[in-house]
C-alpha cells in the first residue's frame, strides 16, 4: 500500500488525505494545531464569523431609513438621531471561536471516517531519499516525544502566519494581528489597521461597522492596490462616507504602546494614536526548521516553497499545497493544489492547476468577488477583451433593497463573445460570482449567458443584460 504522509491539517492537507484515502493509500497527517489549520481556527472561518455580524450593522444602518424603518431608542418619540443598536463583542469573539472549534472537530470526524491517522505534533522532513525511493518524517509530538514515519509520498502544507514588522511588534493587548483579535472582550473605541489589503480591508469595515472609530493606514494611493481599481475605488468611497479615516500614501514605520494608548509613526514622521492597532501587513510562509532545504527542496527569496503546476517541489516524492507555496492565498486555492497533488502522484487523471478559473471574494461591505482576467491584463495587453460595467443603481432588486453602491463587469474575447473574467461589487458578490465562473471554466459565450433565464427581479439578473450589451456589441462590430 502507498505511504502518503502531509505535514499540516489546512484545506491543502485535509483535503489531499481524503482524496489519498479514497484512491487507496495509507495516509497520515501531521498537524500542530488542529484540522482546518489556521484557515479554519483564526484565518477565514473566525474572520467571516466576524465579518457576519458586522454585515448585519451595516445593512441596518445604512438602509433603513430609505426602507421606512424606524426606531424609538428611548420611548419619547421616533427619530432620536443615536443608534439604536450595539455590540457585544466578547460575545461575538466566544461564537466565533466556538464555531471555528465545531467547524475543525467536523474535518478531523470526516478524515478519521475516511481511515486517515491524525498525529498531533510537528513535522519536519529527513534529508535525504531512501534507495527504495521512500522518505523521512521526524514528528515532534507536544511533550517533546519524537517518532519517524516513512512516506512513499510526502505534501508540505504547513501554511503561513501574519508577517510582523520590527519595530510593530504584537502583544496580543494593543497592539494585535489578525489570530489576536478574538481574545478582544470589549470593542476597540479607536482601531488603527496598518495595512489596506484584503485582510485589512475586511477588518477595517467589520470593525467600521461594529462601532470602532477605524483609521486604515495604507502604504499605496488606494485600498486593495492589487484589485480591480473600479471596486477598490467603490469600497474606498464607502469607507470614507461612512466616516473611516483612510490615511493614502501613508507607510507605518513602527507602533509602539504609550499607556493605554498605541502611537504609530509613519515613515515621514507623522503619529498618529489610538486604543488598539492591528497590524494586516502580509503573511510568511511556514518553512523554516523542516528541513526543507536540506531534503533537496527549493525555496523562493520569500520563503515559499517552488512548485510546478501539480504542486511537485524540487524534491522527488515531495509536494506541496496552499499558502506555503505563495500561490494564490485562497482556501480554495489551497485544497485544489492538495488535490492535484494526490491525483498525481497516485496516478489518477488530473489537469494542471488553473488560476484563470479561479474565483476569489473580498468579505468587506459591499462584497467585492473576481475571476478570469482582470482589468489591468487588458490595460496592459496581456489579452484583448471587450467589457461592459453595469451600475447596480439601474437593478430593480438593488433599487428594492436600497443598495447604491456596487456593480457588475463582464469581459469576452473579440470576435468569439467567449467570457474570460468579471468581477462583481454587490452584497453577496461571493454568491453572485457563480455563474460567471461557470462561463469563465467553461469558456461559454456572451451569447449564451444572455440566453439564459433569470428571475426578475435579482441582482444576478445584471449579469445577464451585461451579457446582452457585448452580445449586441459584438453583432454590431461583424456588421
Amino acid at each position: 500500500m502507498t505511504r502518503i504522509v502531509i505535514i499540516g491539517g489546512g484545506p491543502g492537507g485535509y483535503e489531499a488525505a481524503l482524496v489519498a484515502a479514497q484512491l487507496g493509500a495509507e495516509v497520515t497527517v501531521v498537524d500542530r494545531d488542529g484540522l482546518g489549520g489556521a484557515s479554519v481556527l483564526t484565518d477565514c472561518v473566525p474572520s467571516k464569523t466576524l465579518i457576519a455580524t458586522a454585515e448585519v450593522m451595516t445593512g441596518f444602518d445604512s438602509s433603513h431609513e430609505e426602507l421606512g424603518i424606524e426606531i424609538d431608542h428611548d420611548g419619547d418619540g421616533i427619530g432620536d438621531e443615536v443608534r439604536g443598536i450595539g455590540v457585544d463583542l466578547g460575545k461575538v469573539n466566544r461564537r466565533v471561536k466556538r464555531l471555528a472549534l465545531a467547524q475543525s472537530h467536523d474535518i478531523t470526524a470526516s478524515v478519521t471516517r475516511a481511515g486517515v491517522r491524525v498525529l498531533r505534533g510537528r513535522g519536519r522532513l529527513g534529508a535525504a531519499q531512501a534507495p527504495d525511493g521512500s522518505r523521512r518524517v521526524t514528528v515532534t509530538d507536544p511533550d517533546g516525544g519524537e517518532r519517524e514515519l516513512v512516506a512513499d509520498c510526502v505534501l508540505i502544507a504547513t501554511g503561513g502566519q501574519p508577517r510582523e514588522l520590527p519595530d510593530a511588534r504584537p502583544d496580543g493587548e494593543r497592539i494585535l494581528t489578525w489570530t489576536q483579535v478574538y481574545d478582544l472582550g470589549e470593542l476597540p473605541e479607536e482601531l488603527i489597521v496598518v495595512g489596506s489589503g484584503v485582510t485589512g480591508a475586511e477588518f477595517a469595515g467589520a470593525y467600521q461597522a461594529l462601532g470602532s472609530r477605524v483609521t486604515l493606514v495604507s502604504s499605496r494611493d488606494r485600498v486593495l492596490p492589487g484589485e480591480d481599481p473600479d471596486a477598490a475605488a467603490v469600497l474606498e468611497d464607502v469607507f470614507r462616507r461612512r466616516g473611516m479615516n483612510v490615511l493614502a500614501r501613508s507607510r507605518a514605520a513602527a507602533a509602539k504602546r504609550v499607556g493605554g494608548r498605541v502611537e504609530i509613526t509613519l515613515a515621514d514622521g507623522r503619529t498618529i494614536s489610538g486604543t488598539h492597532c492591528l497590524m494586516a501587513v502580509g503573511a510568511v510562509p511556514n518553512t523554516s526548521d523542516m528541513g526543507l532545504e536540506e531534503a533537496g527542496v527549493k525555496l523562493k527569496d520569500s520563503g515559499h516553497i517552488w512548485t510546478d503546476k501539480v504542486s511537485r517541489t524540487s524534491a522527488p516524492g515531495v509536494y506541496a499545497a496552499g499558502d506555503v507555496t505563495g500561490v494564490l492565498a485562497l482556501a480554495s486555492v489551497a485544497a485544489m493544489q492538495g488535490r492535484i497533488a494526490m491525483y498525481h502522484f497516485l496516478g489518477d487523471a488530473v489537469a494542471p492547476l488553473d488560476l484563470k478559473t479561479v474565483s476569489g471574494n473580498i468579505f468587506t461591505d459591499p462584497e467585492i468577488a473576481t475571476v478570469g482576467y482582470t482589468q489591468a491584463d487588458v490595460d496592459e495587453g496581456r489579452i484583448d477583451a471587450r467589457m461592459v460595467k453595469l451600475p447596480l443603481l439601474r437593478n430593480p432588486r438593488a433599487k428594492m433593497q436600497g443598495v447604491r453602491d456596487g456593480f457588475v463587469k463582464l469581459m469576452c474575447r473579440p470576435g468569439t463573445g467567449i467570457v474570460v473574467g468579471g468581477v462583481v461589487v454587490a452584497p453577496r458578490a461571493s454568491e453572485l460570482i457563480h455563474p460567471i465562473s461557470i462561463a469563465v471554466d467553461n469558456s461559454l459565450t456572451v451569447e449564451q449567458i444572455a440566453k439564459a433565464f433569470t428571475v426578475y427581479p435579482s441582482l444576478s439578473g445584471s449579469i445577464a443584460e451585461a451579457a446582452r450589451q457585448l452580445h449586441t456589441r459584438k453583432l454590431a462590430e461583424e456588421q
